[in-house]
């Protein structure tokens, strides 16, 4: 894997050098803008529109629009002073409990090693962290990007989990028509709950694919061959309208799968959990 950023982690007065990779990868399948009339692809200039002509890189600065038309503008050196990237640090302020952090904090997971030298210190924090079984909450700065952080152990790995600030959260407030007092009929409540236990099970990520992506890429292929592009076939759709008759027929379409395995047993989704134990 690539190495992202070196650094160090640091908790009290502990130093722990550590060199940093992504832990996930986008699988998006890339599409270019292609001209229609000539198959040609695209490209796009960097045009200013006051001096009507292309500007090359070496032209181009940082600014912020303060008001319609006005900006202040920053030099790379000026911005690379106010980054704490400077320091190359990922310093822990606190260590807390996994649930206490909302999964709408966590942005994207990095993979920290041990760097050319300290593995001792990585061995200390990474065996602290599993037995106290605490969470690190840390500041850091990747590409002049400043964010907290959380400090864990996936698979007897170090990983950092970068997560927004408070005010970058949006407040459900600003969600329009969310139901004040919900009246729910007991019977479908029920009905829903058992639907729920049903479906319930231990997180199995393997057994989730991506449906588009693989469809894409197989009309890619029948495209390459000259072949035509076969969609695929529609699902069956209900036309069940009443909330029971969903929730009947909903239970009755996962009953077949729920009598063909074995109960799962109370707990067992904790299991494959990537956190500390």
């Amino acid at each position: 894997m690539h190495t992202l950023w070196k650094g160090a982690i640091s908790f009290g007065l502990v130093n722990v050098p550590v060199k940093m990779f992504a832990a996930t990868e986008d699988k998006d399948i890339s599409m270019r803008y292609i001209h229609k009339e000539c198959a040609t692809p695209l490209s796009y200039v960097r045009k200013c529109k006051s001096c009507d002509r292309e500007v090359e890189w070496e032209e181009i600065t940082k600014g912020y629009e303060y008001e319609p038309g006005h900006f202040v503008l920053f030099e790379k050196e000026e911005l690379d002073k106010l980054s704490s990237e400077v320091n190359k640090e990922i310093k822990i302020l606190d260590f807390v409990n996994l649930e206490d952090i909302d999964p709408i904090y966590f942005q994207k997971t990095y993979y920290l090693s041990p760097g050319d030298t300290g593995t001792n210190a990585y061995n200390l924090l990474l065996e602290s962290i599993k037995q106290t079984g605490k969470i690190g909450i840390a500041t850091v700065s990747i590409r002049s990007k400043s964010s907290l952080a959380a400090i864990r152990i996936v698979d007897n790995c170090i990983a950092m989990e970068t997560i927004f600030y408070p005010d970058e959260i949006r407040s459900v407030a600003q969600v329009p028509n969310l139901p004040e007092n919900a009246n729910i009929n007991d019977k479908e409540l029920g009905m829903a709950k058992m639907l729920i236990e049903q479906l319930s099970g231990p997180f199995e990520p393997d057994k989730y694919t991506d449906n588009y992506r693989s469809a894409l890429l197989e009309a890619i292929q029948q495209k390459i061959a000259g072949k035509e592009v076969k969609a695929a076939p529609e699902q069956p759709k209900t036309n069940v309208i009443d909330l029971m008759a969903a929730l009947q027929a909903s239970l009755e379409a996962v009953k077949p799968k729920a009598e063909g395995q074995p109960k799962a047993a109370k707990g067992r989704g904790k299991k494959s959990k990537e956190t500390v134990s």
